[in-house]
């Protein structure tokens, strides 16, 4: 799909991916049948430019046709390259903009509660873009309000366009800051999909309070040349490198 378009973000598609197939396949209560069903679990993906991974995930759960993956980022394709929820079924808000999701979430998740509704809220959120001070905020609205309903998953590649992280702007100790704003806080291996069906299975981490999942995941899972690679944010292959990572994914001699 990035191939085919000349644009996304490969790397961070890659560390996401365990995490989206486990979060459809396993966790969240929704049916492609009725994309709009008042009873079903709510999911932003805050990382927006990882648009990519997400429509793939989509069209194996059944919301789009596969074939319409080809179509990504082209003209007049609804598959662009951030998620636009008017116009692809299982897309709940549009996003982009980093820092955006978990506050959208944190709306959500307090109308359920106010609807004494059984539905949840989850959000995934890229480790950098918890650098912007919206996310924390909303963090602090979230445990105030005891939306035990919320749970945001924190995709923690330890990398970002530019940087590693803590180069950045350090976040460590992460999982402390969490626990300081009054949330649950649970870290897993962000690539075991048991261990995340297991965790997110297992919700709230602490009654009566919002949970933060923190996912220790690789940029660029599965293809070596582009693991923990900072240059491959927002790089897309050549053919030739095409080729040799699905040769690593698909395990192939």
């Amino acid at each position: 799909m990035v191939v085919d378009a000349g644009n996304g973000h490969i790397g961070g598609d890659l560390s996401a991916t365990d995490i989206l197939a486990t979060l459809y396949f396993g966790v969240l209560r929704v049916d492609p049948a009725r994309p709009d069903d008042p009873e079903r679990d709510r999911f932003i993906l805050s990382k927006g430019h990882c648009a990519g991974a997400l429509y793939t995930t989509l069209a194996h759960r059944g919301f789009i046709p596969l074939d319409e993956l080809r179509t990504f980022m082209a003209p007049l394709s609804r598959l662009n390259g951030h998620p636009d929820r008017n116009k692809v079924p299982g897309v709940e808000a549009n996003t982009g903009p980093l820092g955006h999701g978990l506050p959208i979430a944190v709306g959500m998740a307090t109308a359920a509660k106010l609807d004494s509704a059984s539905w949840r809220t989850f959000v995934l959120t890229g480790d950098g873009e918890l650098q912007e001070g919206s996310n924390w905020e909303a963090a602090m609205a979230a445990a105030h309000l005891g939306l035990a309903n919320l749970t945001v998953i924190v995709d923690r590649n330890r990398l970002q366009q530019g940087d590693r992280t803590e180069k950045t702007i350090a976040l460590e100790p992460l999982a402390d800051r969490w626990r300081t704003f009054g949330w649950g806080v649970v870290e897993v291996d962000g690539h075991d999909v048991e261990a995340l069906a297991q965790v997110l299975g297992s919700l709230p981490a602490r009654a009566g309070r919002p949970t933060c999942v923190i996912a220790s995941t690789n940029k660029g899972r599965g293809v070596s040349f582009i693991e923990d690679r900072v240059e491959w944010h927002h790089r897309v292959p050549t053919d030739e490198e095409l080729e040799a990572a699905l040769v690593e994914l698909e395990g192939e001699e």
